[in-house]
């Protein structure tokens, strides 16, 4: 082979492997979905509860040092927030220094006016999943984060969006709210926490943190963020869920208590 046909054919191959590289994406520890409940039983206080609990916990040192502890220090994050629809507030962002952190926290502090539809747990997760298929990283771990204060609803079966997510490889975690306020407090379903664990986590190393009342959500989310950022196994760290009996829970109750609802409008 001439020198011009070898110039050319390194030449080739490191196109060739600009493009794998290309293919396979930034690789970071972890791709991390943040998808936060603002469904019309939400109200304005809870809904600004969860942002500023959120901003606050990205900015401890806790959640910096978890981000730092991964083999590559990085994270790729996303926000997300959802009901019968889904709004991304903030795109991925790649998280690697305070500043990073304090950037993201940032846009979660400002302004928004939040939609008010039902509640969609199911539609959530899949565009969650779908936002990870289509990012420019590539995740060490893939990891979908999803808050909520009442059950799937609307939309597919919450069973078979889980499912489908981690046929991906994709873990699902999850963050009960089992507060009770506004119009949620109507329809409030008992033991969420073990709906949650039933129907909706799932996946390598999945874990539910409950939240049981505002005052302790940004200390809930940051303990969440640190075990997922930090890979920790939540076994010994997390409390237990309120019920101690582990039996099968309807995975279709908020689709039945819809229609109950329904009904009981209907004769109104």
């Amino acid at each position: 082979m001439n020198h011009l046909a070898t110039i050319t054919a390194a030449a080739g191959l490191a196109a060739i492997a600009a493009a794998h590289a290309d293919a396979d994406g930034i690789e970071v520890d972890l791709e991390l979905v943040l998808m936060v409940d603002v469904s019309r039983s939400m109200t304005e206080n809870e809904l600004e509860i969860q942002r500023l609990g959120y901003a606050a916990a990205l900015q401890t040192d806790a959640v910096y040092a978890a981000v730092q502890s991964g083999m590559l220090g990085r994270v790729a994050l996303s926000y997300v927030e959802w009901a019968g629809t889904q709004q991304v507030i903030v795109d991925w962002r790649l998280l690697e220094t305070r500043e990073d952190l304090a950037a993201f926290a940032d846009t979660l502090s400002a302004n928004f006016n939040p939609a008010l539809r039902r509640t969609s747990i199911s539609e959530a997760l899949l565009f969650g999943a779908e936002m990870i298929e289509n990012n420019e990283y590539a995740g060490l771990r893939k990891v979908i984060d999803i808050s909520g204060d009442g059950p799937n609803n609307d939309g597919r079966p919450v069973t078979f969006a889980r499912d489908r997510v981690l046929a991906e490889g994709i873990t699902i975690n999850g963050l009960p709210l089992l507060t009770r306020e506004g119009m949620g407090s109507q329809w409030h379903l008992e033991h969420l926490d073990i709906y949650y664990e039933t129907c909706v986590i799932g996946g390598p190393g999945a874990f539910v943190v409950p939240v049981l009342d505002w005052q302790d959500f940004a200390e809930a989310v940051r303990r969440k963020l640190v075990l997922e950022m930090a890979s920790q196994s939540p076994a010994e760290t997390l409390r237990p869920a309120q019920m101690l009996l582990r039996d099968p829970y309807d995975c279709m109750i908020g689709e039945k208590m819809w229609q109950e609802r329904r009904r009981y409008w209907d004769y109104q």
